[in-house]
């Protein structure tokens, strides 16, 4: 095996290798033109992780030439900055890449600044992060910003059959990529984490093996067990604590949190259980549970036994004897599966925030209409991506408090969501 990993076996040395970021790399682009011209000024590449930027920094050391230094903002400071710029000195053309560049703090970025400012370097800074927030506004004036995308389904199902096709040692092995979502997913869009989890899986499945989804979420699960292999009688009573609350058992409830008290468990424990609990199994169908667990959290952690049994007993009877809704529990298990299913869907543009010049010029937040400014401080508009419209994620349970919940949500979404 290879100590290499897949991801950096196969990082391309030429634009036209590049998988994605065609606005930028593909012909006739900007930037591929000051790269072919060798013209280029110092610029920030600002994306999501594993898109490109490391790959894009290492394609223009390549293509142009020219002395090329290498920092990580995790590691480096002004001391490594400025050994790079006096090296730089007698070194024309001399570009230095800074990756995670919004880590480097006020002073770092100032000794960039006279440089760049100076043409002694060429500055290549790649983010994750808004470089209008995270890069000294004097510094991003002297650079240009290029935003990359995150790559779609289409190109990642390309990226992955073109290693299988490229890679010495994959060629070996004569995979069969049956299916792809389940390594799309865990992977969320990050072309890093895409082959560096397929390497675990062709590592682990044997030659000529063909690759599903249930293989990988096989080979990729976590299994998670208990710490205290000791502890069953303690876990076996939380959860008859929990399920008499959840059964609206006062009586059952009260008992297993005394034994629980004269087993000497941990009051904190039990408070921040209860805690959950208000959320989980009663949420929206009474609130004030949730105000009386944070209470009784507070309270228990300032006074201790014995006194703390009182209030752990006035707190498990009040949930357990308040009506029940899993509804809150349900919305963010089904949007959680949603973000799963679909990935990091980009936020419609109308919602994004636009408090710079550069993003208002990229049409951030144009066309939000503010509530506020409408009769009953409402105006119907999208809150989802596109992909997702008409999901309705919370869906408001038969009781009191919620079936007025329903009621205003049936008023103003009905149309939209069928409430």
């Amino acid at each position: 095996m290879s100590v290499i990993p897949l991801a950096e076996r196969m990082r391309p040395n030429k634009l036209d290798e590049l998988v994605g970021q065609e606005h930028l790399t593909g012909k006739g682009s900007i930037l591929r033109s000051a790269i072919e011209h060798g013209k280029l000024p110092s610029i920030i590449l600002w994306g999501p992780p594993g898109v490109g930027k490391t790959t894009i920094a290492n394609i223009i050391a390549n293509t142009l030439q020219v002395p090329f230094y290498t920092l990580s903002a995790i590691s480096a400071g002004v001391k490594e900055v400025r050994e790079v710029i006096e090296n730089a000195k007698t070194k024309p053309g001399t570009i230095l890449f800074i990756d995670e560049i919004h880590r480097f703090n006020k002073g770092q970025q100032d000794a960039l600044l006279g440089a760049v400012e100076k043409g002694i370097i060429r500055l290549i800074g790649a983010t994750t992060e808004n470089p209008s927030f995270e890069v000294n506004s004097a510094l991003l004036s002297r650079c240009q910003v290029y935003v990359l995308k995150a790559l779609d389904k289409k190109e990642l199902v390309q990226l992955l059959n073109e290693v299988i096709k490229k890679d010495i040692i994959l060629q070996q092995k004569n995979i069969d990529l049956k299916e792809t979502d389940a390594l799309l997913t865990i992977s969320g869009g990050d072309a890093r984490k895409l082959l560096n989890l397929f390497e675990l899986v062709t590592d682990v499945l044997d030659n000529n093996a063909v690759i599903t989804d249930d293989k990988v979420m096989e080979i990729a699960q976590q299994r998670i067990a208990l710490y205290d292999k000791k502890g069953e009688q303690h876990y076996d009573i939380i959860s008859a604590f929990i399920k008499s609350m959840r059964g609206t058992d006062p009586n059952g409830a009260v008992y297993w949190l005394a034994r629980m008290i004269e087993g000497g468990e941990d009051v904190k424990f039990i408070a921040r259980r209860m805690l959950i609990f208000a959320s989980e199994d009663i949420g929206n169908a009474n609130p004030n549970a949730l105000l009386l667990a944070t209470s009784t959290f507070h309270a228990v952690s300032m006074i201790g036994y014995p006194e703390s049994s009182i209030i752990l007993s006035q707190c498990a009877t009040y949930l357990a004897s308040s009506v029940k809704s899993n509804a809150a529990v349900a919305a963010i298990g089904a949007a959680s599966d949603a973000v799963k299913n679909t990935g990091d869907l980009p936020v419609p543009l109308h919602l994004r925030n636009a408090p710079t010049r550069l993003m208002k010029e990229m049409n951030y937040g144009k066309d939000y209409k503010y509530a506020h400014q409408f009769d009953d401080n409402f105006i119907l508009q999208e809150y989802l991506p596109d992909q997702l419209k008409g999901t309705a994620f919370y869906i408001p349970q038969k009781n009191a408090r919620e079936e007025e919940i329903r009621k205003l949500l049936k008023e103003r979404w009905k149309a939209k969501y069928g409430y």
